[in-house]
């Protein structure tokens, strides 16, 4: 019998379900309302004074500092990532860019993996450049030791993202995160390839990243991102950067992620059997040279995946034989049914997107052996899909 000092902490599945709910408040329907609105009245100018001196907490000021379905939002990512405050942003990559301004001021330096989100580079080398920051591109695979020179006296964010975008480098977080501290800066990483799957605090992030435009979502239909933090010193760092900006998201789009929140466990546990179930498939076909999926035994970093963390996203990359060229790997994708081209993932419909010559390595050489595709498996039959990939691969060989 369960001891009841220590009550058993609830599965996820069972906290998704719940979190971010108040039905008996909400007259007994089980979904929180949509709140929209922008102008918030007071009952006297001595209560909204009172009101505005609580300006880091979920009070209602005015529409851009978030009301009731913003807040239903936040509270289940932060409880989702295991941390404390959460913001909300009308994108993902606005929840990219709001901490950096947020953590770094005019003379800082930024240290930024060589693997990292292409708009996130665009944003080192464009805004912040003028604005005064210096970025240094390092190699994502650095360990703790290998990392410690590219620190300088005025390095103020270590920024990470693990697994890398396209090319799927696995980072080792604990290491790095203890580098950083130990001089003083702090650890930003963009979480959403793990999402629940990596508990950022617990291996020493101090703010987590999230495009909840992907699982969160789940339906292709929406954008929005999150900032995650622990402390209330990077909270208040965080919130006054957001609210200086005029940050915000519509009310519509938090609900619809409220929403999609209340089956992502069964989402993210069918697209991530099917894309270990696609991925070992593409392993065993002779046209492949690797598979880069770190939850794939022998697989670049799986021994940090298999470390730390509890699951995997259905997001990977396939690097193909040398012998292929560009035109071939197009004709392969162009004639795919059942795999969309484009950008994004996380939705329920499966995507194909060459990246070979299309992504930007500054501090490694970016060559994988072979041109390369990511694939993100969606929620069809795994039959048909790799019937699908076959055909493609017939392709290839026919020239």
């Amino acid at each position: 019998m369960a001891d009841d000092a220590t009550p058993r902490r609830q599965g996820f599945g069972t906290r998704l379900a719940h979190m971010g709910r108040a039905p008996l408040r909400e007259r007994g329907f089980v979904n929180p309302p949509l709140v929209r609105g922008s102008t918030v009245l007071y009952p006297s100018c001595e209560d909204r004074r009172a009101t505005a001196k609580r300006r880091l907490e979920q009070v209602l000021m005015y529409g851009t500092h978030g009301g009731p379905t913003h807040f239903a939002l936040e509270d289940a990512i932060a409880e989702i990532e295991g941390g404390t405050r959460c913001q909300i942003y009308s994108t993902g990559l606005a929840a990219v860019a709001v901490p950096l301004l947020a953590f770094l001021s005019a003379g800082d330096h930024l240290l930024m993996p060589d693997s990292v989100y292409g708009p996130a580079r665009h944003l080192c080398d464009t805004l912040l450049r003028r604005y005064g920051v210096e970025t240094t591109y390092y190699d994502p695979t650095l360990d703790e030791g290998g990392i410690a020179p590219l620190f300088r006296p005025n390095t103020r964010v270590l920024y990470l993202e693990s697994p890398g975008s396209h090319t799927f480098e696995m980072q080792d977080v604990p290491a790095l995160a203890r580098a950083a501290h130990a001089r003083g800066a702090k650890v930003l990483m963009d979480n959403t390839w793990g999402f629940h799957h990596f508990q950022p605090f617990a291996h020493g992030v101090d703010v987590s990243i999230q495009a909840l435009t992907k699982y969160a979502v789940g339906h292709s239909d929406v954008l929005l991102g999150s900032a995650t933090v622990a402390t209330d010193a990077d909270w208040e760092t965080l919130r006054t950067a957001s609210t200086t900006l005029g940050q915000y998201a519509s009310p519509d789009d938090c609900w619809l992620a409220l929403r999609g929140l209340r089956t992502l466990k069964v989402r993210m546990e069918a697209q991530e059997a099917a894309g270990l179930a696609v991925a070992r498939w593409f392993a065993g076909q002779p046209q492949v040279k690797r598979v880069l999926h770190p939850a794939l035994p022998g697989a670049p970093g799986h021994e940090i995946w298999k470390r730390d963390f509890t699951g995997a996203a259905s997001l990977f990359g396939v690097v193909f034989q040398p012998r292929y060229s560009e035109a071939d790997i197009f004709r392969m994708v162009d004639g795919l049914s059942l795999f969309g081209i484009g950008a994004s993932w996380g939705g329920y419909e499966s995507l194909a997107l060459p990246t070979t010559n299309f992504i930007t390595r500054t501090a490694t050489s970016g060559d994988l052996g072979g041109p390369a595709v990511r694939f993100h498996i969606g929620l069809e039959e795994v039959e048909d899909l790799i019937a699908d990939l076959a055909a493609g691969l017939q392709r290839l060989d026919a020239g």
